[in-house]
C-alpha cells in the first residue's frame, strides 16, 4: 500500500467550546421556549418569525414557487423511496405462538414510535431530498406524528419552498421553521408550540450533532452524523472520468467532506488526477469542491484488489462505490459501508436523490456496527410472554434457583406464592 495523497486536515473535532455553546442553547430553549427560538432565528438565520410553526397557507404558496419539473422530480423520488421502505417493512414480522415449554407462549410485537422529529438541514443548499428520506420512511413505519424542522431561508422568510413542498409530499404532520441546536432542543423538550417527540432523526452540522449527543437519553436518535464521505474502489478497468466526477460530486457538499480513492493501478490514479483538474474547473461549486479535495481528499495505491477491499472494510465509509472489473463479485466481499453503489453506472447521486435507498447514513467509521435510517429505525420490537398455570410449574424450579443464587428473595417468592396458591386450589 502506498499513500499518493493524504488528507491535510481533520474533518471533525468535538471541543469544549462547541459543547458549552450547545449546552447553553439547549438550556435557554428549555427555559424560554418559543421566545428563544424566534430570537435565535433572528440571530443565526437572519429571519424574523412571527411563529415557528409553518401554516397551511405558507405551504400552499410554496407549491407555486417550485418549478413543475422540480415537483415531478420530487414525486418520482418519493415514489421510489416509498417503494423501497414498503418492501423493507414487509421483511419485518411480528412473532407469536413460540412455545419453549408447555404452557409458555413467547413472542414479540412491532410497535412504531408514536412521535418523531425529522431534522432537515438548511445552510448552503436546500435539501428537499433529506425531507423525503426521513419523513416518508417514518410514515411508512407507522409513526403517527412526524414533526419536521428546517432552518428558515433568509430569501423567503421561512423554509425554502422546495423543502417545504418535499415535507408536504412526504406527509409531515407539523412543520417548523427552526434549525440548529435549538431545533433539536425544541423537539427533545417541547415548547409552547412544539410538543416534544420520542425520537429525532436526520443529519446536520456539528452543532446539530452535538445537540443530538446531549439530548440522547431524553429522546432516541438515529446516529451522530459527521461530514459526508465517499470511498471509490477502482482498478485498471475503471473510467477515470467517472471516478473523478464522483469524487468531486461528494466534495462539493461541504469543505469538510471526506473523499477517498483506493485504486490498484498507478496509471489509473494519474488519469483520475487529470480528470479531477478538468472537471473542477467546469463546476459552479468549484470553490467548495476544490477546497474539500485539497484538505480532505485521499488517494491510496493498493498492491492488489484484496488489499483494496481490506482497506475499504477498515475505513467503513458512508458511501462506497465499486467501479472495478467484476464489480458485483467484488461487492460481495465488502462488509462495512452505509450504502453500496455497484458498477460504473451507479454514482452516489442516484442514492442521494431517486433510486429509493435512504441517504441518511452512518459516518466516521460507524458503519462497522450501525446502519442508515430505514423503517426499522422507527419500530420497537417489544417482547411478550403469556404463561399458564402449567407454564408456571414448568419454569418455577429453575427460576427460584437462579433467584436464590442472585440473592433476590422477592423474585423467588413471586413464584413460590403462586405454587402455594395452586396447591390450595
Amino acid at each position: 500500500m502506498e499513500w499518493i495523497k493524504k488528507a491535510a486536515k481533520k474533518t471533525y473535532e468535538r471541543d469544549q467550546q462547541l459543547m458549552d455553546l450547545v449546552s447553553g442553547i439547549i438550556s435557554n430553549v428549555r427555559l424560554h421556549g418559543d421566545q428563544e427560538l424566534i430570537k435565535l432565528a433572528e440571530q443565526f438565520d437572519h429571519v424574523s418569525l412571527e411563529s415557528v410553526k409553518v401554516n397551511e397557507e405558507t405551504i400552499s404558496e410554496a407549491y407555486k414557487k417550485v418549478e413543475p419539473k422540480t415537483l415531478d422530480a420530487l414525486k418520482f423520488a418519493a415514489k421510489n423511496i416509498r417503494f423501497y421502505a414498503e418492501n423493507q417493512y414487509q421483511c419485518l414480522k411480528a412473532m407469536g405462538g413460540c412455545n419453549p415449554v408447555p404452557g409458555v407462549t413467547l413472542g414479540h410485537r412491532l410497535i412504531p414510535v408514536e412521535r418523531c422529529g425529522a431534522y432537515i438541514p438548511g445552510g448552503r443548499y436546500p435539501l428537499p431530498s433529506s425531507a423525503l428520506m426521513s419523513i416518508l420512511t417514518a410514515k411508512i413505519a407507522g409513526v403517527k406524528s412526524v414533526a419536521a424542522c428546517c432552518p428558515p431561508a433568509r430569501d423567503y422568510g421561512t423554509i425554502h419552498p422546495a423543502v417545504l413542498v418535499a415535507m408536504d409530499i412526504a406527509g409531515a404532520d407539523e412543520i417548523y421553521a427552526i434549525g440548529g441546536a435549538q431545533a433539536i432542543a425544541a423537539l427533545a423538550y417541547g415548547t409552547e408550540t412544539i410538543p416534544k417527540v420520542n425520537m429525532i432523526v436526520g443529519p446536520g452540522n456539528r452543532f446539530v450533532t452535538e445537540a443530538k449527543r446531549q439530548v440522547l437519553g431524553d429522546v432516541g436518535i438515529d446516529s451522530f452524523a459527521g461530514p459526508s464521505e465517499v470511498l471509490i474502489l477502482a482498478d485498471e478497468a475503471s473510467n477515470p472520468n467517472f471516478v473523478a466526477i464522483d469524487l468531486l460530486a461528494q466534495a462539493e457538499h461541504d469543505p469538510n467532506t471526506k473523499t477517498i480513492l483506493v485504486c490498484t493501478d498507478r496509471k489509473m490514479i494519474e488519469a483520475v488526477q487529470q480528470s479531477l483538474e478538468k472537471y473542477s474547473d467546469e463546476l459552479s461549486t468549484n470553490r467548495i469542491a476544490s477546497q474539500s479535495w485539497k484538505d480532505n481528499g485521499q488517494i491510496i495505491l493498493a498492491d492488489h484488489l484484496e488489499e483494496a477491499i481490506a482497506i475499504a472494510n477498515e475505513i467503513a465509509p458512508e458511501h462506497l462505490e465499486v467501479q472495478t472489473r467484476n464489480a458485483k463479485k467484488v461487492s460481495t466481499k465488502l462488509i462495512n459501508f452505509g450504502s453500496l453503489f455497484i458498477g460504473a453506472n451507479a454514482p452516489v447521486a442516484f442514492g442521494d436523490y431517486v433510486s429509493g435507498t435512504n441517504h441518511i447514513l452512518p459516518t466516521m467509521g460507524t458503519a462497522k456496527y450501525s446502519n442508515g435510517v430505514w423503517v426499522g429505525t422507527f419500530i420497537k420490537t417489544s417482547f411478550y410472554q403469556e404463561i399458564t398455570e402449567e407454564g408456571c410449574l414448568n419454569l418455577s424450579e429453575a427460576c427460584m434457583q437462579l433467584a436464590k443464587v442472585e440473592g433476590l428473595h422477592a423474585h423467588g417468592k413471586s413464584v413460590s406464592v403462586r405454587l402455594k396458591a395452586f396447591d390450595e386450589n
